[in-house]
């Protein structure tokens, strides 16, 4: 039982000791309000950066590019040809063997989509007769494990194929601007990892140095308190709470921040948006990512603060004094 109530004392004591440190750090930094606004602008600055790239990537991949018809060859049928002479026509194109997928449009399904997308649809209403043919979109087999080369000798080969047929008018394989807009996505994503890890680094550094003005400034407090055999967690303990303050602090800041950046963009991507016949409203990160950034931010500015007062405990072992050997 003694040991019991020992061990409850202890902890006690620990969460005493760290919920004063929690405190007091946070009412330390309230104290200097312009420095610490400055210093935490600075960091919700950084932070900003990769995060308002991320959620650009977001809205722009939430777009209808249908990635999965790049390979597809699409095949435009003659005017003349009925409707059971285009289904034979799919099903035999069916049959190949380097063909994985047809998708036939009718000339209705193509005059739908379009009045849907180009916003001319009380014009074309005022058409005698649909002007559009049968579409077929080819997609070849195993696109996805062919290497460059052999996928387009295979779309190449399909081409010239679907163009003999004397129902098909023209093939066309047009999918390079899709490509690039994909490459573009996937080089946006590998620039924020690359951009997270530079500001993530500059926070760490922003932080460590803001700490290490905050030790000079209580060297001989600290002098103190080593003389009387505060440990070295005792001492940093403050410290390292300021720092989280410091991280967690610039990530809020970083939200706001890129919320009044979204409230500006609202109307020209809605505009943007609606020239392509596409109409969403802009999404930011979710609840749980939220969290995570946060506790991301918490965690740069508490090992920016480490970092910062564990060189200067060192200088306190080997010289005495800080700052002084």
């Amino acid at each position: 039982m003694r040991a019991i109530r020992e061990l409850e004392q202890q902890i006690r004591g620990w969460i005493r000791r760290h919920s004063y440190s929690f405190f007091s750090s946070l009412g330390t930094l309230l104290q200097h309000k312009a420095g610490t606004l400055m210093t935490v602008t600075v960091l919700a600055i950084a932070i900003l950066l990769p995060l308002g790239l991320y959620v650009t990537l977001i809205n722009v991949d939430r777009l209808d590019i249908k990635q999965e018809d790049w390979n597809a060859v699409m095949a435009l049928v003659s005017s003349n040809a009925d409707a059971q002479d285009v289904q034979k026509l799919v099903e035999k194109t069916k049959q190949r063997a380097d063909v994985d997928r047809v998708t036939l449009v009718s000339p209705e399904q193509g005059m739908a989509e379009f009045s849907q997308s180009s916003g001319f649809g009380a014009s074309l209403e005022t058409l005698t007769q649909n002007p559009l043919p049968w579409v077929m979109n080819v997609v070849p087999a195993e696109t996805a494990k062919g290497d460059p080369v052999t996928l387009q000798l295979r779309i190449q080969s399909l081409m010239a194929s679907l163009s003999e047929d004397p129902l098909v008018e023209s093939v066309q394989f047009d999918y390079k601007w899709l490509q690039r807009l994909g490459r573009f996505l996937e080089l946006g994503r590998a620039a924020v990892v690359v951009l997270t890890v530079l500001f993530g680094f500059a926070v760490v550094v922003l932080v460590a140095n803001t700490i290490r003005l905050d030790v000079a400034a209580r060297a001989e407090e600290i002098e103190i308190l080593a003389l009387v055999g505060a440990s070295h967690s005792f001492i940093r303990q403050p410290f390292l709470y300021s720092g989280l303050w410091y991280g967690l602090m610039g990530g809020v800041c970083s939200l706001i921040l890129l919320w009044l950046a979204q409230l500006y963009m609202a109307g020209p991507m809605a505009r943007l948006l609606d020239a392509y016949g596409q109409s969403f409203g802009m999404v930011s990160l979710s609840n749980l990512q939220v969290v995570v950034l946060l506790g991301a931010s918490a965690l740069l500015g508490w090992l920016g603060a480490f970092t910062s007062v564990q060189r200067y405990l060192r200088l306190l072992v080997v010289g005495g004094s800080l700052g002084r050997r």
